[in-house]
């Protein structure tokens, strides 16, 4: 369903296993689940276009009048220089992902999980944890103040959320 508890929309399609979104020239909307998740693990496998974005959202809700969720980006800068905190999967605008771990090329296949057990967070690349989190410690803290987020009061305290995959 879209965020606003509506259908997914035209755009998006499923078939052989995969969901992708058929680019065009009207935004589809994010995909977003009905059921809140609190402890999970959720492996998948991802490709990207050149120059794509688009990523895994979780602990999903809002904050005011924004939907804002942790995230496990997954972008190809195509040639343009990011910041580390914002490279494939990183938690956006948070934490950078350990640079040791090749990204392959846009159109091969990734191996991704996220793993959220109380207030630590995992993500992984290729099989390995490219980033550990603690929500909540001095760490954390910091980071945040410093991102996007800061002005979202306990921003990714809650313990259960929606898990959002993002236009």
């Amino acid at each position: 369903m879209t965020l606003d508890g509506g259908p997914v929309r035209i755009g998006w399609q499923a078939k052989e296993g995969e969901i992708f979104l058929k680019r065009s020239l009207i935004k589809a909307g994010h995909i977003v689940t009905k059921k809140e998740f609190g402890d999970f693990e959720l492996a998948f496998e991802w490709k990207i276009a050149k120059g794509g974005n688009s990523g895994i959202k979780y602990r999903v809700r809002k904050y005011g009048d924004r939907t804002l969720g942790c995230e496990y980006q997954i972008y190809d800068p195509n040639g343009k220089e990011v910041q580390p905190i914002n490279k494939t999967a990183s938690l956006y605008d948070l934490y950078e992902p350990d640079p040791s771990v090749k990204v392959l090329e846009p159109g091969e296949w990734n191996s991704a999980k996220i793993v959220v057990k109380g207030d630590r967070i995992e993500h992984w690349l290729n099989g390995t944890m490219v980033v550990q989190a603690t929500v909540g410690d001095s760490q954390w803290q910091k980071r945040l103040s410093e991102s996007k987020f800061n002005d979202a009061k306990d921003f990714a305290k809650n313990k259960c959320g929606r898990i959002m995959l993002t236009d």
